[in-house]
């Protein structure tokens, strides 16, 4: 995988497949620290202690589609690769959350990618879970919560051009503005 969106999307998809109804999806960004923060955390069906164990070996999945399970070895290594970490907490029962830290300015650490498209993509394809996206820059944050924005659609589908669009911006501004600061002049600056 060439993003880290894409990380992101492979490890929501597995919660998706352990039954999770509610799925929150983190991202932060630290300059000052050096840090970029991606966590997923589900309400899914959860794992025993001896499958976490297990789930870091690309030879162990629970998909019936194929015999490897590449996707969290390749983030664990991608991690670890940028002076990070990666770690699984999991209760049977309870859920699963996944999170990974990378140095934000190493040159190895591949590009987040495009957040609102993963975030969109995955809001579009499994309306019957709740999600959450969480963005951090530094010390601004955002977070987009479907809960009241599907409940006021109303028959309204989320596959309508209209509702893509809102969507689309509306997390797309919501990154925007916080990792920038406008001016009242309309001048873009970086939040640094």
């Amino acid at each position: 995988m060439r993003e880290l969106s894409l990380h992101l999307l492979d490890i929501a998809e597995n919660s998706i497949s352990a039954g999770a109804s509610r799925i929150v999806i983190s991202v932060r960004e630290d300059l000052e620290a050096d840090e970029l923060w991606l966590e997923v955390s589900d309400n899914g069906k959860g794992m025993s202690p001896e499958m976490v164990q297990h789930v870091i070996d690309p030879f162990v999945t629970s998909r019936t589609t194929r015999k490897v399970g590449l996707g969290i070895p390749l983030f664990k290594q991608a991690a670890e690769a940028c002076n990070g970490f990666f770690n699984i907490n999991s209760k049977p029962g309870v859920g699963t959350k996944v999170t990974a830290m990378f140095q934000h300015s190493h040159i190895d650490r591949m590009p987040l990618g495009n957040l609102e498209d993963t975030i969109l993509g995955l809001i579009l394809g499994t309306p019957q879970v709740n999600w959450v996206f969480e963005y951090q820059y530094n010390d601004q944050s955002y977070t987009f919560d479907d809960t009241d924005f599907k409940e006021a659609l109303g028959d309204l589908p989320l596959s309508d051009f209209r509702v893509i669009e809102f969507l689309t911006n509306t997390i797309k501004n919501g990154i925007d503005q916080t990792k920038h600061i406008t001016t009242e002049k309309g001048v873009v600056y970086a939040n640094h």
